[in-house]
């Protein structure tokens, strides 16, 4: 059967009109053409699907159950077309999106927001992770979008950076260094510090260290975390002081005083990252938003 979608929807044109004239009117075409074409469609199923008089046009039975069955078809076909059109425009599908538990205290959280209301049935999913293991996860395709701590890259991901941070120093709110204004690198020597560990944040790692080497001594490191919370936590215990980003400043706020650094300062970047070879429209959906 070589049935045409054409000569479905001329066929719901002359059972809605029940007049070849105004059917054809409806359809931009002639009269002939149009009850050829409902002839042939005729043809190929085998029925009737119309009584015709000089006065009028019915449906006949097989003419009625037909008209049910392709009105159904039609409008799976143009949901279908919908969907396609969505897709192609990033506003259906999975996208899993990996973040540094940092970037939840001021970044992402209205970019998720803000992607959700425009991308409703794209099924999301975050993943918390350090940005190591968001390298190899990307690499690997267990995710598909990176929010994550640069530097980093590799020659099969596009990584940008998305905002600059300067670092500020915590310290307990009993501490003689709280009550200052500011806060300068030499005045840590011989502090404990509270670090979140190189292998978890090695560009503000190493950012500290080597700002504590210029400011003439070895930094006393006390205790290496995995989390940007951990680290403020045990500065409110009483374990020592942290350098961290200034958007972490209303973590455990009561307990803590979070005090610029005057002078030379850490500075970190959060960055986006993807796949190179990946030009998905739900990536790039999200990237626009969170670019915006």
């Amino acid at each position: 059967m070589m049935t045409e979608l054409r000569q479905l929807e001329y066929f719901v044109a002359v059972a809605e009109e029940l007049h070849f004239g105004r059917a054809a009117k409806r359809l931009g075409l002639t009269q002939p053409p149009l009850s050829q074409q409902i002839r042939q469609l005729e043809g190929e199923l085998g029925v009737r699907l119309f009584d015709r008089t000089n006065r009028k046009v019915r449906l006949t039975d097989a003419g009625m159950a037909y008209l049910q069955e392709v009105r159904q078809v039609l409008a799976r076909l143009q949901a279908a077309t919908e969907t396609a059109r969505r897709a192609a425009s990033g506003a259906v599908g999975k996208l899993v999106v990996g973040f540094v538990g940092s970037a939840t205290y001021d970044w992402l959280p209205p970019v998720i927001r803000r992607y959700q209301e425009l991308c409703p049935s794209v099924e999301l999913i975050l993943r918390e992770m350090p940005t190591p293991a968001q390298m190899e996860a990307l690499l690997t395709g267990a995710i598909d979008v990176g929010v994550l701590r640069t530097p980093a890259a590799h020659p099969d991901l596009h990584v940008c950076s998305i905002r600059r941070d300067e670092c500020v120093v915590v310290l307990p709110v009993g501490s003689a260094l709280a009550a200052k204004s500011g806060v300068h690198m030499e005045d840590l020597q011989g502090e404990p510090l509270v670090l979140v560990a190189r292998s978890i944040w090695p560009g503000l790692y190493d950012s500290v260290v080597t700002l504590c080497r210029a400011a003439g001594f070895g930094p006393t490191i006390r205790l290496e975390v995995t989390e940007v919370q951990t680290a403020v936590g045990l500065v409110a215990a009483g374990m020592g002081v942290s350098i961290l980003p200034k958007a972490t400043q209303n973590v455990h706020a009561r307990e803590v005083r979070y005090v610029p650094i005057e002078g030379p300062a850490p500075v970190v970047e959060l960055g986006i990252a993807w796949r190179r070879d990946d030009d998905s429209s739900v990536v790039q959906r999200f990237l626009q938003i969170a670019q915006d």
